[in-house]
């Protein structure tokens, strides 16, 4: 297959045994097949807003021949399926084609987007289903393939895959990458931009843009003790090495678990190594996730949940069991702000997406409601024999998409085996996966640091200190971020002023800390932080950090003209998935 997107990039992708688990490589550009029927005449691939030029069959890797195919009616969000016909003996389909400028899955940055100004750079967002977008293949979790790349740049830059890179590639317009372990489409990722690397340890580094690689690979500089601490507990690392990119600040999400080269917001980069919970994350899903994986998308629990409660055992032992009550704490605050604006069947951890985006699907309610599960299960039946349940569900489903039913069979079989039929009773774990809400079983996260934080939000709320004279010289952003949280909603110019004089909000450069004050000042019309909002939104095009102050401009009629304007310079800016999500809001 070949991709000639935009005249600067040119790759070229070769997929093993799509379709199956296992793969051998031949030479790109193709894609070899596996017949698991051997009445099998017809090939199914996903599409979306592919150009196809031509279609070619192989019997024996060497003559191509032309291919009957069509190109099905396109679905708006599923796109359109492209169906070839096989002849008895074929062994792989080549296919030439271009994808769209507008492509779903790929972001091309002008060098004016760019933190060196100097050169442009393109990546691509696969998950969920966005793949299709830049490869043809079966874009399904279920589906695992493994795959070859050769790509070809300006000699200036480099590029890097979800697969074996090499930091010392000469920078000489061409690289080659090559996934030996199968992976789901999803993961299947490319950048390519003026990148320099740092070594963090024989087998993690960072990748960025040569002003922010450094204060990263500080910022990182816990990941090997990480990765240590992980394979303590459920068992080794599959994937040789571990290394980060950071990505421009228009990347839409935290991060992405891109196996090998997990994706990354500079957003993150606080200074203070605060906020590298997302770098936990993102390492955790190097066992669940990326190497059990859910098998379709109202499964992503099993992917999240697994991974949220995975982060939790890394941070406390990196970083102690305080930071991990901190976080979990605020987290179930927002998981219940979550499920008080979800309709019932999205509050559902099995949920059911048939007939919508899947994108629709990634609330926090997988996330943060499939981790109290986890936490659920750990009290049930104590840690260490919890401990030895996941170390033995990693191995037994490594390199699988499962099913939640997978998941309950294992879970019966090798876990609640024995255990007294009235404490298995007494789990719910139907409702658990299949009632909207959160049962009253759930467990609760108490944090004594972030008590005395709302405990002084309250006394200067009610005018009993001035915020000067709060206790705040050691606070962590995760008590910053509970403070905010814990002030009241409506506060008037002058308490806005007296915050902002003591603590600097509106020019604070933490972007989690940020994002809560603007939120704030939105709501009280505070007008000294509007050029920091504006600037905010322009600059950054991480999701989570932006649609919250577009929804809350849109809900009056200044706002929602403020928002506008805003709106009309930051969106040549954003990624296609962050602008399909403030069109929604702003009525596009």
């Amino acid at each position: 297959m070949a991709i000639h997107a935009r005249s600067w990039c040119v790759i070229s992708i070769s997929t093993g045994m799509c379709g199956s688990t296992s793969g051998r490589w031949t030479a790109p550009p193709r894609l070899q097949i596996e017949r698991v029927s051997d009445s099998a005449d017809t090939l199914r691939l996903d599409t979306r807003d592919l150009s196809i030029a031509a279609v070619e069959l192989t019997d024996d890797g060497t003559q191509w021949s032309p291919a009957t195919f069509v190109l099905g009616e396109a679905d708006p969000v599923l796109g359109a399926p492209l169906e070839v016909t096989l002849s008895p003996s074929a062994t792989s389909v080549r296919v030439t084609y271009s994808t769209s400028p507008d492509a779903s899955g790929v972001q091309w940055l002008e060098p004016s987007q760019t933190a060196g100004k100097q050169h442009p750079f393109m990546f691509t967002q696969s998950q969920a289903i966005h793949a299709r977008s830049w490869i043809p293949l079966q874009d399904s979790p279920g589906v695992r393939v493994t795959y070859r790349a050769t790509v070809r740049t300006p000699s200036a830059l480099r590029a890097v895959m979800s697969a074996a890179n090499e930091p010392e590639t000469p920078l000489d317009g061409q690289f080659t990458f090559e996934m030996r372990q199968p992976i789901p489409s999803y993961l299947i990722a490319l950048a390519v931009g003026h990148l320099d690397f740092r070594a963090m340890s024989a087998r993690t580094g960072v990748y960025g843009e040569p002003s922010v690689v450094d204060a990263a690979a500080a910022e990182f500089e816990d990941t090997e003790a990480m990765m240590a601490a992980t394979e303590r507990l459920y068992g080794p690392y599959r994937w040789e090495r571990y290394d980060l990119l950071v990505l421009p600040p228009s990347f839409p999400f935290g991060g992405m678990e891109n196996p090998r080269l997990t994706f990354a917001t500079p957003t993150i980069i606080a200074g203070d190594k605060s906020l590298v919970v997302l770098v936990a994350h993102e390492l955790a899903h190097s066992w669940s996730g990326n190497l059990v994986t859910n098998a379709t998308w109202r499964d992503f629990w099993l992917n999240e949940g697994f991974t949220v409660y995975l982060e939790r055992r890394i941070l406390e032992a990196v970083f102690g069991r305080a930071r991990v009550d901190m976080e979990a704490t605020l987290d179930r605050a927002t998981l219940d702000d979550e499920l008080a604006r979800l309709e019932a069947p999205d509050q559902i951890l099995h949920v059911d997406l048939s007939g919508r985006d899947p994108d629709e699907g990634m609330t926090q309610v997988p996330y943060l409601k499939g981790e109290l599960l986890l936490r659920l299960l750990e009290d049930t039946v104590g840690r260490a024999r919890f401990d030895r349940f996941l170390r033995g569900y990693f191995d037994h489903f490594a390199f699988r998409s499962i099913t939640t039913g997978d998941f309950v069979a294992y879970l019966q079989e090798e876990l609640l085996t024995g255990v007294e039929t009235g404490v298995v009773n007494a789990l719910r774990l139907d409702t658990w996966l299949e009632d909207p809400g959160l049962p009253a079983n759930a467990p609760r996260s108490e944090s004594d640091a972030l008590t005395l934080v709302a405990a002084q939000a309250e006394r200067w709320a009610s005018g009993d200190v001035p915020a000067s004279t709060l206790e705040t010289a050691a606070w962590t952003t995760q008590e910053w971020l509970h403070f905010l949280a814990s002030v009241p909603d409506r506060l008037t110019a002058e308490q806005l002023a007296e915050l902002d004089a003591a603590f600097g909000f509106t020019n604070i450069g933490n972007s989690e800390v940020a994002h809560l004050w603007l939120l704030t000042a939105i709501r009280n019309q505070y007008v000294p932080a509007y050029p920091r909002l504006e600037s905010y939104l322009v600059e950054i095009g991480r999701r989570k950090l932006i649609k919250p102050l577009y929804d809350e401009l849109a809900l009056t009629e200044d706002g929602r003209a403020r928002a506008d304007a805003i709106y009309e310079r930051a969106r040549p800016g954003y990624h296609p998935i962050a602008v399909s999500s403030i069109d929604a809001v702003l009525g596009r």
